[in-house]
């Protein structure tokens, strides 16, 4: 019923959008290595490096979400977070668009964020990952994949699944993958995370002392931009 209310007028509005492609200059983002640092009036840093993993090589396989998840709540929790001081830390991966991106926020610190991502490659592929951390990150998985959600989430993603074209198939072969999850997938990842750490792209929102000082090691590193 609600939605034989609202399709008239979602029609009406599709209408109205222009039917061409956009003429003129298209704004590029990346100029240069690409490698931003946006100041912000602030003591601490937001600290991101990401990569396309797709365009570097990388082909879907479930396991990604395990191994994700284990990053998340042991390495970058540890060096990110619990070392270094930082309020938070993650990674994430965006199946549909190849994105992978690590994140800090509220960290005082910059070029050691930096590295421990690039880390992570080394860290995967030189760590054995016990039975009880791989059955750990297995069923985290399926609590972010397979959440409970209240019915404006379950229509929510009923409508992205639909605008994706992700079938029931798909996501049971998601699953299916997710519980075939071995130790030899995260060194298999570690490969791939090499290529993000020589190709991936930074860019910091941050203090202006943190971001020159972060250039002055690495040779104007971040091309530097004030935002507030």
């Amino acid at each position: 019923t609600n939605w034989r209310e609202i399709r008239p007028q979602l029609q009406s509005f599709l209408d109205q959008l222009p039917n061409a492609e956009r003429g003129g200059e298209q704004w590029d983002p990346v100029i240069g290595n690409g490698f931003e640092g946006l100041v912000i009036p602030a003591q601490i840093n937001f600290v991101g490096k990401a990569a396309n993993i797709y365009d570097l090589g990388y082909k879907y396989h479930g396991s990604i979400v395990p191994i994700l998840k284990y990053l998340r709540t042991n390495w970058l929790w540890n060096r990110v977070r619990v070392q270094g001081g930082a309020y938070g830390a993650f990674c994430r991966f965006n199946r549909h668009s190849g994105f992978m991106s690590f994140g800090s926020y509220r960290d005082p610190n910059l070029l050691e964020t930096i590295k421990n991502y690039d880390e992570t490659a080394a860290y995967l592929q030189n760590t054995e990952i016990s039975k009880d951390e791989l059955i750990k990150s297995i069923i985290g998985a399926f609590g972010d994949i397979d959440a409970y959600q209240l019915p404006d989430a379950k229509g929510h993603t009923a409508m992205m699944r639909y605008l994706y074209g992700d079938s029931d198939a798909d996501y049971q072969k998601r699953r299916d993958e997710i519980f075939e999850t071995t130790p030899e997938h995260f060194k298999q990842y570690g490969k791939v995370l090499e290529r993000v750490k020589a190709e991936g792209i930074v860019v910091v929102a941050g203090g202006l002392d943190a971001i020159q000082k972060a250039n002055e090691a690495n040779g104007d590193w971040l091309r530097i931009t004030k935002v507030m």
